[in-house]
């Protein structure tokens, strides 16, 4: 049984906004999570693609690399936008960053520091911030603030689950 694509899956966003707290610590973690996973890696595995897809190193930067658009879309509900900015589904940017060429601690360093900043936006905000409403390009559907952070924490998971896979090849 092979993995869904991510542009093939589907949220279920029926959960309460009360659940916010749950998802920041989620994206709070991922790059703790990232760390344990390339622990010991070398920069030969780390660096190796499966044929045309993207190497560990790319994954982690490609979840940097979307970093400015999470933070771009809760400028958006700030604005009280009555729609998220779309992404580059293209990934473009991540085709484009060679992040093979840099080091891991490098990519490490800069997305943990990318995501401490946006998990302290976060926490910066009241309850109500997170039942805002504005609508998502591609889904196509309204997505609160809340719905939000499950679909980066869900992304992260994904990527986190495609490196697990790059380990074992």
């Amino acid at each position: 049984m092979g993995r869904i694509a991510w542009f093939d899956r589907k949220f279920d966003l029926s959960f309460p906004a009360e659940l916010y707290p749950e998802m920041i610590e989620r994206l709070r973690g991922t790059p703790a999570r990232i760390e344990d996973r390339v622990k010991g890696l070398t920069a030969a595995l780390l660096t190796r693609r499966d044929g045309e897809h993207w190497s560990i190193q790319e994954n982690i930067g490609h979840l940097l690399d979307l970093e400015e658009l999470f933070s771009g879309r809760l400028d958006d509900y700030d604005r009280r936008l009555p729609a998220l900015r779309a992404a580059d589904l293209s990934n473009e940017k991540t085709h484009k960053a060679q992040h093979n060429d840099r080091t891991m601690r490098e990519i490490l360093l800069a997305f943990r520091g990318a995501r401490t900043d946006l998990v302290e936006r976060l926490e910066n905000c009241g309850p109500l911030y997170f039942d805002r409403i504005a609508q998502h390009p591609r889904l196509n559907k309204p997505m609160r603030v809340v719905d939000l952070l499950y679909f980066q924490a869900e992304h992260d998971d994904y990527h986190l689950a495609r490196i697990t896979e790059l380990i074992r090849l």
